[in-house]
């Protein structure tokens, strides 16, 4: 059997380091577990969760922002960037989590959020109160308008979250006055990363959480926070403002955004130095191509980059292939290892963008779980959003009236809204809330809980060795203990058009038949593990398996 290789050529000596083939699972703080019954998640929630997800098997958790908020967009509008929200609990409870974590050898990393702050920020408030060209207006982006009297924004860029990117504020005399720039709401006034006070203001947070014991950060629009100097038109605002994902070239992938990066490194390499152990920057990077994205994680850069491309394939074998392929090229041969990623809090979960939903039971759920053993095979790191080990499909139905996201109230569109995957977690029983919270003084879980969730209950996932939950278990022992799985290169296999399929190390294959109907195995026998019933010699469709054969070798 003919083989493709594919990264060999550019794998290069490095020392072990715990995250270059880490999983990491991604905690919505308030939608994983409430322990106050107020109906909203919070840190010591975080930490009695904790065994749970020692006994899944991950190495590490990402926190979403607790930080101190007005809420606007859930915590990533950030008002004091070293302090707890009393919503989450304070820092008394947030060291409680970090030794419960330290002693079960989980790491744990911080969201944080450096493009833009809360309008409710002290530095924000100061600025609507001073004038303007004033030291207080300059830590952001204030301009006057265009028009005969300012009345029109200073450019025509777009908002992601919808609308337009500038929103003008009365002076403190009454008069109408300037505009200031937000990407996403006018509630998260962008940062100017141009004057230095803002780089002191992030050095400062870096090192309150780093000497609280923080294995890292996840940095939020980490393409973001400079912006072209002369703030253009952009040449195409409709493109700009076309999907939520959408990048203006103006406003994201600045060349000034990679020095920040190699500071903030160097603030990590200094803290490593002091004990041994590495802390880990990984960042939010949305840019058009792979190689684009390899830029960001250079050896003194960034540590990983979330690599989007693969959540954003079409359940498609050559799709897959080409995402794939790309990445370990481009960003393999930096030196840095891929971080894959299938699910988020901003995006529809796999079962339902895969196919119908599980609660239909359609294609969602089988391509759901054959997506998650791919995954876990592929070299580099992996990222696991709460509730995915659980096979929770999206929830679509949400009433308007219970809808939080900005994205709904700034467009009254429902197409590209978040709540679907933000729901809270079912843990137990067989009615909402399902574990999530004690519901004390009749309060509920802040967003509603379709009864469908009992069939994806903590409880009986555990119970039930056919579940998600144990597929993704079994994957994560797996790979912690085979030598082939984790960092690595890989090689594709020759197969039929609807299968992927492709050899780790010494002799472990992973095949994918992205049809609907069986093939012939590429590797004889029983499989090591497969996403659902997987005869030897036959690779039934919609199907993932591992096995372990010599018979690959070249």
């Amino acid at each position: 059997m003919s083989t493709t290789p594919v990264g060999d050529d550019l794998a290069r000596p490095h020392a072990p380091r715990w995250w270059r083939d880490a999983v990491i699972y991604q905690v919505y703080v308030r939608s994983f577990l409430d322990s106050t019954g107020d109906g909203i998640g919070d840190l010591a929630g975080v930490r009695a969760g904790l065994p749970y997800l020692k006994k899944l098997g991950v190495d590490g958790i990402w926190l979403s922002p607790f930080y101190p908020s007005p809420q606007h967009d859930h915590g990533y509008d950030v008002a004091d960037y070293c302090e707890v929200d009393p919503l989450f609990g304070d820092l008394a409870e947030f060291d409680l989590l970090m030794t419960t974590a330290r002693r079960l050898g989980v790491r744990v990393l911080l969201d944080i959020v450096p493009n833009h702050c809360s309008s409710e920020h002290p530095w924000f408030r100061e600025a609507l109160a001073a004038a303007p060209s004033s030291e207080a207006r300059a830590r952001f982006h204030f301009a006057d308008g265009r028009g005969a009297h300012g009345e029109l924004p200073p450019n025509n860029w777009h908002a992601m979250f919808g609308g337009p990117a500038w929103s003008r504020i009365t002076e403190p005399d009454g008069t109408p006055g300037q505009w200031y720039l937000h990407m996403f709401t006018p509630e998260q006034p962008d940062l100017n990363w141009r004057n230095p006070e803002v780089g002191d203001h992030f050095d400062h947070a870096l090192r309150f959480w780093l000497d609280r014991g923080v294995d890292g950060f996840r940095i939020d629009v980490a393409a973001g926070l400079f912006k072209h100097p002369e703030l253009p038109d952009s040449p195409d605002p409709e493109a700009d403002a076309r999907t939520r994902d959408s990048v203006n070239p103006l406003a994201w992938n600045q060349p000034e955004v990679h020095d920040v990066w190699r500071h903030w490194r160097a603030v990590c390499e200094e803290y490593t130095a002091r004990d041994g152990r590495e802390r880990l920057l990984v960042g939010e990077v949305s840019v058009p191509t792979a190689r684009e994205h390899a830029r960001y994680v250079r050896a003194d850069e960034l540590h990983q980059a979330f690599f989007f491309d693969l959540l954003g394939a079409p359940w498609d074998a050559d799709a897959f292939r080409k995402v794939i392929s790309e990445a370990i090229q481009d960003i393999a041969g930096t030196g840095s290892t891929v971080t894959w990623v299938l699910n988020n809090h901003d995006q529809v979960r796999t079962v339902t963008r895969y196919g119908e939903s599980a609660a239909e039971g359609g294609l969602g759920t089988a391509r759901a779980r054959a997506a998650a053993l791919l995954m876990l095979a592929l070299p580099g790191a992996a990222y696991i959003y709460q509730g995915e080990e659980l096979g929770l499909p999206e929830v679509v139905d949400l009433p308007d009236e219970v809808l939080t996201d900005p994205i709904f109230h700034r467009t009254g569109s429902r197409a590209r809204i978040r709540d679907g995957c933000r729901v809270p977690l079912p843990w137990s029983g067989h009615a909402s809330p399902f574990g999530f919270t004690s519901g004390a003084d009749g309060a509920k879980p802040w967003l509603p809980q379709p009864q469908w969730f009992a069939e994806h209950a903590t409880d009986r996932a555990v119970a039930d060795t056919r579940s998600f939950w144990h597929l993704y278990r079994d994957g994560l022992q797996l790979r912690a203990s085979l030598p082939q799985l984790g960092e690595g290169t890989l090689r594709w296999l020759d197969t039929s058009p609807d299968v992927l399929a492709f050899v780790r190390g010494d002799g472990l294959v992973c095949a994918v038949n992205f049809g609907t109907t069986p093939v012939p195995a590429p590797v004889s026998g029983t499989p090591l593990l497969a996403s659902g019933p997987c005869p030897a010699a036959v690779l039934p469709g919609s199907t993932a398996a591992w096995w372990i054969s010599d018979s690959t070798n070249p």
